[in-house]
């Protein structure tokens, strides 16, 4: 980080888009370009800064957000290069939350696919500023006009050339600042014209500007930075620039680009945070000056085998250093930071400060987590960003360690993995003594185990993805259960009637008290509710757990000597079963939206065999070199093994991608199937 404290000098910038747009590779070309390295490296021979992971380099790919930096024209630029395959949306999606600019990368080759869609779909939400990066235009037969043509129907209007390609793709020719074609021709439009369509763009929002551009005909660049800033701020504008990352063409340029054009920390769209929980959290103002208390937000949490664990932040308001006492969200005990980095890769550079805008690492403190505020004024304790909305992990795993005795360890490894990705889950359901991890996709989970072996060394044994059914009720019933023991000495005794409700979808559990007179004292209420839960977790009619539930206990009774609170938990658990299986229960099974990416000849084929999985398809759309896009819903149990059918129906040019939609009940015969199946825990 640069010694100085001029905020505006900061650039912050999230390379999001799909796998294989050249995010990686147009990052290593935007550090050499501006001479953070020595020479740009390479996907192929694994020798790039951001895919440092060994794992990463065997699979050409990137699996987590890397935090770069470059210094050009007097500028610090913080580029988080993300991975583009959509299992990994838990590393993609916070590294939004750390920069003023979204740049979503688009392969020329292959045109705008479902994960630049989704990227600049959730920047925009976000309120991120958003410019969409072309890369690899000198690709043989890249359509570019029509390319701009197919971003304008897809993204919006609004996006414009701020540069246009030359010479078949080898140069790239400024759009905004020059305000005539004078040098060679580019490969579509002109330059005259793309630079009247961005002026007539970002005057709009300024009607003093309007009236002088249609008074005088042309107004200066220099003079639109206020009003490009707003532009880029309300969405009203969003540039398209051209590169080609291994050509190292348009590379100059968009690093102006980023200088002259996106917003500094003063100028973006201010992170949302906000003071309190539930609904009585209420947003408060963040402002960009080193010299107020510390807000910091933790968007990424590694757990570095030498450095231990370590939490990387953007630091919002006020200035961090390294005897910097720090609270991390609503901890009491504050920490001293005892070493302050910056990142290129994964080597850490150790820095005296940092400011609003710079992206930095705080190493060894366990009580960092993903998501927290570093604060260090104890009445910011309740202060949050607004959470992120991140895709349901639905794909299970159920997995043992291989040698008797490496459980803990297993349990402790996976700890560690789950703190570093929100999107994937670990359970261990009641009753079933095995352990089940989920995650966001096949590719998600493989890449899991492949960390337990390779990374830590823990040999693991896995069984078939578990599908992650929930079970619910269609209509309010009651329960009731009086447990009584006798055992010679002191007994157990607990009566419990309760009474329960179906919720609406996703709307969780609620537990009310309405019981009179003390019929069951307040003290064994926690009992009551302990043992309601218990059964909701192990399940009633399939062993799932049970969801979107109210339970109201109104009556019950104790005993004087024999009532113990082990008996009023045995009570209300045997209760809510008696109650759920009079409420006609049902079980609800996880419904993905598929985004199907296959030639034109096999939508037939592809329509015709998700029908028969119980798929409903919403939509299709056409898409660049004769591929078009299949959206469908279709229930999660029905595609194991998917891409090995996609692949026999299409010749192995078909790829999809699955996110969580909502759970609906199955159909009556697999409830029967899964409720056979199930064994209950008899006491």
């Amino acid at each position: 980080m640069a010694a100085h404290r001029d905020i505006a000098a900061r650039r912050t910038v999230a390379l999001v888009g799909p796998s294989g747009a050249g995010k990686t590779s147009l990052a290593e070309a935007l550090l050499w370009k501006a001479g953070a390295v020595g020479a740009p490296g390479s996907v192929e021979k694994g020798s790039t800064v951001s895919d440092w992971d060994p794992l990463e380099k065997r699979l050409l790919r990137s699996l987590s957000g890397s935090v770069l930096h470059l210094e050009h024209a007097g500028i610090t630029a913080y580029l988080v290069d993300t991975p583009g395959a959509p299992d990994f949306l838990g590393h993609s999606l916070p590294a939004l939350q750390a920069v003023e600019t979204a740049a979503i990368v688009i392969n020329a080759a292959t045109g705008i696919e479902p994960m630049a869609l989704r990227m600049m779909e959730r920047a925009g939400e976000l309120g991120r500023d958003r410019i969409v990066v072309v890369n690899r235009i000198d690709a043989q037969g890249a359509g570019l006009q029509a390319l701009v043509a197919q971003i304008q129907a897809a993204f919006g209007k609004e996006c414009l050339p701020v540069n246009l390609p030359a010479q078949d793709g080898q140069a790239v020719l400024d759009c905004f600042w020059k305000l005539k074609d004078d040098g060679p021709a580019p490969d579509f439009s002109s330059v005259e014209q793309a630079h009247r369509a961005l002026v007539e763009q970002v005057v709009e929002v300024d009607a003093a500007f309007v009236e002088r551009y249609l008074n005088e005909g042309d107004v200066d660049p220099a003079e639109l930075h206020a009003p490009l800033e707003q532009a880029l701020r309300e969405g009203h504008l969003v540039p398209i620039c051209f590169v080609s990352a291994r050509t190292g063409a348009g590379v100059a340029e968009l690093l102006d680009v980023i200088e002259r054009l996106l917003p500094d920390p003063t100028e973006g769209n201010p992170p949302e945070f906000l003071q309190g929980e539930g609904e009585d959290a209420r947003p408060i103002p963040v402002a960009v000056d080193p010299d107020r208390h510390v807000l910091a937000h933790v968007f990424k949490v590694t757990q570095d085998p030498y450095v231990g664990k370590m939490g990387v932040a953007r630091v919002h308001q006020g200035t961090i250093t390294r005897d910097s006492q720090l609270y991390v969200g609503d901890g009491r005990r504050p920490f001293k930071v005892g070493h302050l980095f910056q990142l290129q890769g994964n080597k850490l550079a150790e820095v005296a400060q940092a400011v609003p805008g710079d992206l930095c690492a705080i190493a060894k403190v366990e009580e960092m987590h993903f998501d927290a505020v570093l604060h260090d004024a104890a009445e910011d304790a309740h202060i949050h960003l607004k959470p992120l909305q991140f895709p349901v992990p639905v794909h299970g795993l159920a997995i043992e360690p291989k040698r008797r005795g490496d459980e803990q360890r297993l349990h402790d490894i996976l700890q560690k993995l789950v703190s570093e990705d929100p999107c994937l889950r670990v359970e261990q359901p009641a009753g079933s003594h095995e352990t089940v991890v989920y995650g966001l996709g096949e590719l998600h989970l493989r890449t899991l185990l492949e960390r337990l072996t390779e990374v830590h060394g823990c040999q693991v044994e896995t069984r078939p993805p578990r599908i992650a059914y929930r079970e619910t009720v269609t209509a309010a019933a009651e329960g009731h259960h009086r447990h009584k023991k006798q055992t010679g000495g002191a007994g157990q005794f607990g009566e419990v009637f309760l009474r329960i409700e179906p919720l609406p979808r996703g709307a969780g559990f609620q537990f009310v008290d309405e019981v009179k007179g003390g019929a069951i004292p307040g003290n064994f209420m926690p009992a009551v509710e302990k043992g309601v839960r218990q059964a909701m977790e192990q399940g009633v009619v399939a062993g799932y757990p049970v969801v979107d539930l109210k339970v109201t206990v109104y009556d019950g009774k104790h005993h004087s000597v024999d009532s113990k609170e082990i008996a009023f938990v045995t009570a209300g658990r045997k209760a809510l079963v008696d109650a759920v299986r009079a409420g006609r229960p049902c079980v609800l099974e996880p419904i993905v939206g598929m985004e199907i990416s296959a030639p034109e000849p096999n939508l037939g084929d592809i329509t015709g065999d998700l029908a028969s999985r119980r798929g409903q398809v919403s939509g299709t759309r056409s898409g660049a070199d004769g591929l078009s896009t299949v959206q469908a819903l279709a229930p999660l149990s029905e595609l194991a093994s998917y891409q090995l059918r996609l692949n026999s129906l299409t010749g192995g040019q078909g790829r999809y991608t699955l996110a969580f939609s909502h759970y609906e009940p199955v159909p009556p015969g697999v409830q029967a199937q899964l409720a056979q199946q199930f064994k209950p825990k008899e006491e």
